[in-house]
């Protein structure tokens, strides 16, 4: 009798979760449980071509034009409102009694809601599903102003889709300079620079006091410096929560995170996890996750070893911005105390920042650089010694270095 292999969550983590358990069993039987009514389809257009009208959530299929039905994956529409581990089932908001013989929990993350700007009150958005991204795209067709909480990745990203539409931008970000939790103060100064040239008004240390509705429709934040800032809209990106809820009413192990081992697995031996909803062990104790690479791969991992494979997850973790003519790319491991830090020049438009760690790149965030990402990426994952001075000239090819010198 073939194994039955249910994931639930729609995202990169669950899609990769169900290829790669065919993948791995081509006899079991894999079930996609997705709480959206659509194929699964990729997120990181949602706050940039969608936005901006050049491409619409279903262009974007995780699984490819197939979708995950071309690779023998059942695709189900439900939310799933309970795991009966004992019996080994979920069980549907309608409900279904779903049986599985290994289960993968890819819930994702939730957006990280804030009182002061309460989500479903009209003028203010959050953005993670489809429908959200649509919703705000129609309103932004029809704003001359938007306020965005939060000068995060996404939130700088709906900055720039919004700028690009002729739309007046005001981030209000509470931390002293942008990017604060990704990026150095750099690379962070030369992306508020961007975003300026495009006219877009960042207010870094400014803390949000009260929210007012004014008589003209517009909704205006106050800051505790006392200031009043108007605008048509509101977006809010203030990052994301694990979404363990599902897990932690199973009596499933969880801390800030489903808390999982290298092969995906939680503290039931029966159920896996992956991608954001996961908190897994990092070179520097348990860590959480938020980006496409890390979901898709994780999600792989948990997947295979659901359907009977036996695979480590030892990532080098990635993840790439798209603001304005700017591509961005950060990758590995940051240290707390680098031993060096160097600056690689590639041209005036172009640029990586080089954190060490000993006498190997420890993490890497470049700008433009998508040639020498692949080469740098090589030379994290395999620890090789460099030297920092050759790093730092241009005119030394990073392939070379990729031969470890003896």
């Amino acid at each position: 009798m073939s194994r039955r292999i249910v994931i639930v969550g729609g995202g990169p983590a669950g899609v990769g979760a169900a290829l790669a358990a065919r993948q791995q069993d081509a006899a079991a039987d894999v079930i996609l449980i997705n709480d959206e009514t659509v194929e699964p389809y990729e997120k990181p257009p949602l706050s940039k071509a969608v936005l901006t009208g050049k491409a619409m959530p279903q262009d974007a299929p995780i699984a490819g034009p197939k979708g995950v039905g071309g690779a023998n994956v059942t695709l189900k529409s439900a939310r799933v409102t309970e795991i009966d581990a004992t019996g080994r089932a979920v069980v549907t908001e309608a409900g279904e009694r779903i049986p599985y013989d290994a289960l993968v929990l890819a819930t994702g993350s939730r957006n990280r809601i804030l009182p002061m700007f309460p989500e479903g009150q009209p003028g203010i958005y959050y953005l993670r599903t489809a429908a959200e991204a649509l919703a705000l795209k129609a309103h932004l067709g029809l704003a001359k102003s938007l306020i965005l909480i939060g000068g995060g990745v996404v939130g700088l990203e709906i900055a720039a889709s919004a700028a690009e539409l002729g739309i007046k931008v005001t981030v209000i970000e509470i931390a002293p300079r942008i990017l604060a939790r990704v990026c150095d103060d750099e690379t962070s100064a030369i992306i508020h620079q961007r975003h300026r040239d495009n006219g877009v008004d960042i207010r870094t240390g400014t803390v949000c006091a009260g929210l007012q509705a004014l008589p003209d429709g517009k909704l205006a934040v106050v800051t505790k410096a006392g200031e009043t800032l108007a605008a048509d809209l509101i977006v809010v990106g203030a990052g994301a929560v694990p979404d363990e809820a599902l897990a932690k009413s199973a009596g499933l192990a969880v801390q800030d995170g489903i808390l999982v081992d290298d092969r995906g697995r939680t503290s039931d031996p029966a159920i896996f996890a992956a991608g954001d909803c996961t908190r897994f062990t990092g070179p520097n104790g348990p860590v959480r996750l938020e980006n496409w690479r890390h979901a898709q791969e994780h999600g792989a991992v948990a997947g295979r070893n659901a359907a009977g494979g036996d695979v480590a997850y030892n990532p080098v973790p990635s993840y790439w911005s798209e603001q304005y003519d700017l591509y961005i790319q950060g990758m590995g491991w940051p240290v707390a105390q680098p031993s060096a830090r160097v600056r690689r020049k590639i041209s005036d438009k172009a640029i990586v920042l080089f954190e060490f760690d000993g006498a190997t790149i420890a993490y890497a965030i470049g700008i433009n650089a998508q040639r020498d990402i692949a080469t740098i990426r090589r030379l994290l994952e395999r620890r090789i010694a460099v030297d920092a001075s050759e790093l730092a000239d241009p005119a030394k090819p990073l392939n070379a270095m990729l031969k470890p010198k003896s």
